[in-house]
């Protein structure tokens, strides 16, 4: 095999669509995902042991997630600062 038959090869393909055609089919064929994580960005933090399980735990004696009970103490210490709370669960 010679080290130019990929240059050839490609010489012999039709010619490809034009940009603005080529992304209009990857939109169709791609499916617009949206999730609860959209626009939102990570905080975190490293607690002890201790702290972590006790959160854990009264997330599940409250039926809440963890990121409930988050924003929701969030939400109080905007209000100690007297700051706006933002109200995202």
């Amino acid at each position: 095999m010679s080290r130019f038959a990929a240059i050839r090869s490609e010489k012999s393909k039709p010619a490809s669509p034009p940009p603005s055609e080529t992304a209009d089919l990857q939109t169709l064929a791609t499916p617009t995902r949206v999730t609860a994580r959209s626009g939102k960005k990570a905080v975190s933090g490293y607690f002890s042991l201790e702290m972590s399980r006790g959160l854990h735990l009264l997330a599940l004696e409250q039926g809440s997630s963890l990121q409930a009970l988050m924003g929701e103490a969030f939400d109080d210490l905007m209000r100690k600062y007297g700051k706006h709370p933002f109200g995202e669960r």
